[in-house]
């Protein structure tokens, strides 16, 4: 397995990610869709979870695909992101056909990233028009760490934000994955230089520092923003991407082993104030010539680009003002071998 050329969900053939953002209030939207619907899933592990028409992707639903995924911040507001994204994707023509009408389908997840810092004192709801900018600004480069979904998340121990990674299999298949990464959990081990995904780094692509070299680790919850919130709701939410053609039942298993990648980058994950969870998406474009050994391999993949996408989160977030948290590229946390 080997990154794609961008290492980005985009990797995936057919593939666009849009990102909006508000420096002010400290929050974004972030959608990804496909050139086509869309054959979709989904696995929540987290006990505080924030959607939108995730039932439909449930594979005993008579839905098949869906138009679009938004990630986003707002908490509860946020999920009227996915509002301005099927009023764009509805002037575009796209959506399910059902005599005369288009009616796009958009599941959404959210993160919460209300007492950040940033200005939340709006007038109107800001997320519609979030989420519509998100896509109309979808394409196949797209800016990771501090935008869209991610731009005001927070982890446990610093500044979290909005990651991507990707691999392509010896088979061909291309597996992708984008994650908003707010958990209360940290994504460091203690002393902030040593990302807990290290195992999983390709090439130099979050720091290439390595493992902590140290034992025993992860015996104690360590998070600033529990600490200062208590009871601070969080959440990583993501996407994983293969253009291998798979059934919705198919991809709620790559939905759930996915989960995998969360709880090797961020100590302790799937916590009862996370709201965790993962979509899986195909672009049914590639048929797997062996489905069992490679469903095995797809999910296997996804959970490492998740993992990878959380620590490339961390790594790209930059500093901005009224920032709650440093960030883990501010050189301020101590270095530890």
């Amino acid at each position: 397995m080997i990154p794609g050329p961008r290492n980005l969900i985009t990797d995936v053939p057919g593939l666009l990610v849009g990102n909006a953002q508000n420096a002010a209030l400290k929050s974004g939207s972030t959608v990804l869709l496909g050139q086509q619907a869309l054959t979709a899933s989904y696995c929540v592990m987290g006990g505080a979870p924030g959607t939108r028409e995730t039932d439909l992707l449930e594979p005993d639903k008579s839905v098949a695909q869906v138009d679009a995924i938004v990630l986003s911040g707002g908490s509860t507001y946020g999920l009227d992101a996915a509002s301005g994204v099927v009023a764009g994707l509805r002037d575009q023509g796209r959506g399910f056909a059902l005599h005369n009408l288009r009616i796009p389908l958009v599941p959404a997840a959210i993160i919460f990233d209300l007492l950040n810092g940033g200005t939340k004192d709006w007038a109107e709801n800001p997320y519609p028009a979030l989420g519509r900018a998100a896509l109309d600004n979808a394409t196949a480069d797209f800016e990771i760490g501090s935008a869209g979904a991610g731009t005001g998340a927070l982890t446990g121990m610093e500044k979290g934000g909005l990651g991507s990674a990707s691999l392509v299999l010896d088979s061909g298949i291309t597996v992708g994955a984008l994650i908003a990464a707010n958990p209360v959990g940290s994504v460091t081990t203690p002393g902030g230089r040593h990302f807990w995904a290290a195992p999983f780094e390709v090439g130099d692509e979050f720091g290439g520092l390595g493992p902590d070299p140290r034992a025993g680790l992860g015996r104690v919850i360590e998070s600033r923003k529990l600490a200062a919130f208590e009871q601070f709701a969080n959440t990583a939410v993501g996407i994983v991407a293969t253009d291998a053609r798979v059934t919705k039942a198919q991809a709620k298993r790559i939905a759930t082993v996915a989960h995998d990648g969360l709880a090797r980058a961020i100590l302790p994950s799937h916590l009862p104030n996370d709201g965790d969870l993962i979509f899986a998406v195909s672009t049914d474009d590639r048929q797997m010539r062996t489905p069992e050994a490679d469903l095995r391999e797809i999910g296997h993949a996804a959970s490492i680009c998740i993992a990878r996408a959380v620590a490339r989160a961390i790594f790209h977030a930059r500093p901005m003002p009224g920032d709650l948290l440093p960030c883990w590229s501010d050189g301020i946390l101590p270095a530890r071998g």
